[in-house]
């Protein structure tokens, strides 16, 4: 059952301002399946029980959409929030409404935030404070750790706090615009392709998997990762993460994967297939 359609907006500043508080233990329950997924699905559940207030099975798979896979810098994910809650309004309005662009937009978001939070919060300004604190508590001064805290969380805190207000904003006004002007389905079509070149992406960078195997000896053998890499970089990633895929879609348990894992890559490193 949907919604009846409206154009009012059901989420209001006091509900972006729950969704803040509630994405401060986003990492609470990381693990490394499907990482910040529980903690995305926490922060954004209060939002999703007032649009889908009579509406029992839209809630349930909407809390159920939000349990797949998501990491990001932990202080721009509300930013990610209020898009997704204002395509779930537009979701709960038009019976239409594709729902699997809606992970597509989470996906496609993941990596440019991520990447500008890690920089300007990790590298830039955690580092700033550290330094600022550490020379300070060496000397003996109790300012060393407050200040610590302060130049570090004051602008952590009021980023997090703007990217919960803007999100929402953003979605519920652009998104809405793209959808009056026909334009979304090929924005959906785009934002699906960035998703799939973002998770692709991840998977060579976090699915670490060599081979030193060569052929012939000596300077002139020919190493087998060269001629993989020459064919397409990041094939053995790929083709473990396709086992793994397959694996978990015919609902292997998860502690089973991570034994078979161990013991097939104390094996291989024995017998030196994989490095």
């Amino acid at each position: 059952m949907k919604m009846t359609t409206s154009n009012e907006n059901v989420i209001t500043k006091k509900d972006l301002q729950k969704m803040f508080w509630r994405s401060l233990p986003m990492e609470f329950s990381w693990h490394y399946e499907r990482q910040m997924h529980m903690g995305f699905a926490f922060m954004v559940a209060k939002g999703l029980e007032k649009i889908y207030k009579d509406d029992k099975k839209g809630l349930s798979e909407a809390l159920e959409r939000h349990l797949e896979f998501f990491n990001i810098t932990p202080h721009v994910s509300p930013f990610v929030g209020g898009i997704v809650l204002a395509m779930e309004e537009m979701n709960a309005k038009d019976p239409n409404f594709d729902t699997s662009s809606i992970n597509a937009v989470k996906a496609t978001l993941m990596g440019p935030l991520s990447g500008i939070g890690d920089s300007l919060l990790l590298g830039t300004l955690r580092v700033l404070a550290i330094g600022i604190g550490t020379s300070l508590a060496v000397q003996g001064s109790a300012l060393g750790p407050i200040l610590f805290l302060l130049i570090f969380n004051v602008p952590a805190f009021a980023l997090r706090y703007f990217c919960s207000m803007k999100g929402y904003e953003l979605g519920a006004n652009y998104l809405t615009k793209i959808q009056q002007s026909g334009l979304m389905k090929k924005f959906m079509l785009a934002a699906s392709i960035l998703g799939v070149m973002v998770i692709g992406g991840m998977t060579n960078e976090l699915v670490s998997v060599t081979t030193p195997l060569a052929i012939g000896s000596g300077e002139s053998a020919t190493h087998i990762q060269d001629i993989l890499n020459g064919i397409l970089p990041g094939m053995l990633p790929l083709a473990v993460t396709g086992i793994y895929y397959s694996l978990m879609k015919k609902e292997i348990n998860v502690l089973w994967l991570i034994i078979g894992t161990a013991v097939v890559g104390i094996a291989c490193a024995q017998f030196g297939l994989l490095g």
